[in-house]
């Protein structure tokens, strides 16, 4: 190391700098700012339709089915649309690793490699570097809608906006105050959620946390394979077909076969070890999401000496929607830029996450049902729809905190609730724009403009 470390790596500023240069931004983006300006010049329905390109056009139809069956479900398919909205509105300067897609629905429970189940974004289809903002008003506007859908007024959804927004605020200043290396060993565990709820005797919020996190340690590939699977004649595992949400191509793409193979490159030595003691058995085309309904999703069965099991997601990755407002991504292949955001921002990840190409499509891999859950957002009380809207603002925070100084957006969002406020009311405004929108897809397929199918 030279003597003169300042001349290699340059002055390196400190945490109260980083906050009084956070603070000085609020001069060129003044907080109460945020969320306007945004563009609502366009056709909803063609910016959707545009996504379609390229996709299995017999599951487009599946995809507006799925985006018709409520206002909430239309948010969740609309990301594009909303990308598009906010690309104009002011924003701090200060960019992040962002999720792009950063709803209430896309939080949940997963497996650590340690077996622990923790909660985390769980959704970087759409990652990209962004402004950090783009991904708070995508949470705080899914709040309202998510309010709205249950029946709730505005005083409730404008309490949950504002609670969600405030977790992200007082999140990022505790995360300002500590060091780099004990943010990024920062996760929220199943377990602690669990006992501080009984601790806290939260009643219904602990139930909640309880449900959710049995039916997530329930779904592995243990009882995947008995929902998914049938034993042959032969005594050999095969997936049953389970049309139209799950098929067994006409033909299955050589290169999708070996993909177990080929993805190995981009995975751990010790997963691409472990991988070569099993072998495929059998594959399906899977219908999933919402908005992602009609890009390629194949699970693959493997089975290893034993016929224990191993199920594969193959999932297409496709360009970003922040794409074409925050630049084109550093890396060349979108199933790189996915696994590559995701292990950017969540705080322990899937250790089968890999990337790999086959006929001309980009695709990520990752585990099929490691003990993935969620919260179900149509069950949960105001009260605890409030909660768990603070409980994503925290964990958003410390994921923008890994490619951002927390100190610098920290000082930009201040102590005050003017952040919070600006966030309530451009959520407020934004479910209206999304209540317009959605009954325009519904006008859309009563005249026929687009197919629908309910069968998804």
């Amino acid at each position: 190391m030279p003597a003169d470390h300042t001349a290699l790596y340059g002055p390196r500023p400190s945490v109260n700098e980083l906050a009084q240069q956070g603070k000085q931004l609020r001069k060129q983006c003044p907080r109460s700012d945020l969320g306007t300006g945004c563009n609502f010049d366009r056709d909803p329905i063609a910016l959707l339709e545009a996504q379609n390109a390229g996709r299995v056009q017999s599951l487009v139809p599946i995809r507006w089915g799925r985006m018709s069956q409520s206002a909430f479900a239309f948010y969740r398919g609309a990301a594009a649309l909303m990308a598009h909205d906010l690309a104009p509105t002011p924003v701090s300067g200060v960019r992040v690793q962002a999720c792009g897609d950063a709803h209430l629905s896309n939080f949940g429970f997963y497996a650590s490699p340690e077996r622990e189940l923790v909660f985390d974004l769980n959704d970087f289809d759409e990652t990209l570097p962004a402004p950090w903002e783009w991904d708070v008003e995508r949470l705080v506007a899914s709040l309202v809608v998510a309010a709205r859908s249950s029946g709730f007024g505005d005083q409730v959804a404008t309490t949950v906006a504002i609670g969600c927004a405030r977790a992200y605020r007082t999140a990022m200043r505790w995360l300002a105050a500590r060091g780099a290396l004990q943010n990024f060993h920062t996760l929220v565990k199943a377990s602690e959620l669990l006992s501080r709820s009984e601790q806290m005797d939260m009643g219904a919020a602990g139930k909640e946390i309880a449900r959710a996190t049995r039916k997530a340690e329930g779904r592995t590939s243990e009882t995947a394979l008995q929902k998914l699977t049938t034993v042959c004649e032969n005594g050999e595992l095969r997936l049953v077909e389970q049309p139209p949400l799950m098929v067994r191509p006409q033909q299955w793409p050589d290169d999708i076969a070996s993909v177990p193979k080929v993805y190995g490159a981009s995975v751990g030595p010790d997963i691409r070890a472990l991988l070569k003691r099993f072998q495929p058995v059998d594959g399906m085309l899977r219908v999933v999401g919402v908005g992602s309904v009609g890009t390629r999703c194949f699970i693959e069965l493997l089975v290893d000496a034993t016929e224990s099991p191993l199920i594969l997601q193959i999932k297409e990755a496709t360009t970003s929607v922040l794409e074409p407002y925050a630049g084109a991504s550093e890396l060349s292949q979108a199933g790189e830029r996915v696994v590559s955001g995701q292990r950017i921002m969540q705080a322990v990840s899937d250790p089968f996450l890999g990337w790999t190409c086959s006929d001309g499509h980009e695709y990520y891999v990752r585990q099929f049902r490691d003990m993935k859950g969620a919260f179900q957002i149509e069950r949960l009380s105001a009260d605890l729809l409030n909660k768990y809207g603070q409980l994503c603002g925290l964990v958003l925070a410390r994921a923008h905190a890994q490619t951002a100084e927390p100190a610098l957006i920290s000082g930009y969002l201040g102590k005050g609730t003017a952040f919070d406020e600006a966030m309530a009311a451009f959520a407020l405004g934004y479910a209206e724009q999304n209540d317009a929108d959605y009954q325009a897809l519904l006008a859309a397929i009563a005249e026929g403009r687009i197919t629908a199918d309910s069968l998804g």
